[in-house]
């Protein structure tokens, strides 16, 4: 299986705990570059990347928000050998899942491919249908044959999905033209990680009286047992942001210990229990990213 690597994030003065979800299911800060402002074109699907990074380049302008869930480093964690029977009986328990395999109910059709072989699963949606899909990536050792296979006979989800034997993914309809909308935000998203969230703009919630900046887009890498979320850089109001969270009962339940870096723009968090911290994340539950007031 081809080796991904991810961009790294500078670790701030500031930190108390590290607040990075690190590749192979361990949590490990590493240097992040200072984003550049650029005019060249918006840069092209490139599997080498990590695959929240790799996977902007596929989402169309419309959509408004991006989950991406890295099966590979999650199998790494347990230590999983396909078709093992228990890896997602652990996983559902344990790991902080934006996705839970969408293929795993047609096990059996899918011509001579199974779920195993899905290396990653992103999911975008958008306002409208047009806007609202998926994107699959394949493993190295994958039979791309048997995948356009099952596409052609209508398995499941695949009915309709468009095979890029290639690059070895698969999507639920053409691939879009690649978009800067997206692409601009890969200064945003972390290294690998478990599973990766991210949104354009900001979410309606209670200030609770601070005066926060404008915020335009935010990412969320959720590793083993480590969270940290991607604001932007040279923020002044990460350590209110970060304290909105005090606030609210059910995310202080789940995000606790929490630690600033304005410079870079990342807020650390220790997870208390992964599977409900990602679910948080999904329903737009969370406290740092809300609009100002």
């Amino acid at each position: 299986m081809t080796k991904r690597w991810g961009v790294g994030l500078v670790a701030g003065a500031l930190l108390t705990v590290p607040v990075l979800a690190g590749c192979g299911g361990h949590d490990a800060a590493q240097p992040r570059p200072t984003p550049s402002v650029t005019s060249s074109p918006a840069p092209a699907y490139d599997a080498a990347l990590a695959p929240a990074q790799a996977v902007l380049a596929l989402v169309p302008h419309a959509a408004t928000t991006l989950s991406v869930t890295d099966f590979d480093q999650v199998r790494a964690q347990y230590g999983a050998r396909p078709g093992d029977a228990g890896f997602w009986k652990q996983a559902g328990a344990h790991s902080p899942l934006l996705s839970t395999d969408m293929l795993r109910p047609y096990a059996g059709q899918l011509h001579g491919f199974t779920p195993d072989d899905v290396a990653w699963e992103a999911h975008y949606s958008g306002a409208d249908a047009a806007s609202t899909g998926w994107v699959l990536g394949l493993s190295g050792s994958t039979d791309m044959a048997a995948v356009q296979q099952a596409v052609r006979a209508g398995v499941g989800p695949l009915g309709g999905a468009v095979v890029d034997a290639t690059d070895r993914i698969v999507s639920s309809r053409a691939l879009p033209e690649t978009d800067p909308r997206w692409t601009d935000l890969a200064d945003l998203v972390g290294p690998e990680a478990q599973s990766t969230y991210v949104a354009r703009g900001c979410l309606p919630g209670d200030t609770q009286g601070q005066r926060l900046e404008p915020l335009d887009a935010y990412a969320v890498s959720f590793g083993e047992t480590l969270a940290t979320a991607y604001l932007g850089v040279d923020r002044d109001d990460l350590f209110l942001r970060m304290r909105l969270g005090d606030q609210v009962p059910a995310f202080r339940a789940d995000f606790v210990h929490g630690a600033a870096d304005p410079g870079s723009g990342r807020i650390g968090y220790t997870m208390t229990d992964p599977v409900d911290a990602a679910q948080l994340a999904l329903r737009s539950k969370l406290p740092f990213a809300v609009c100002a007031s």
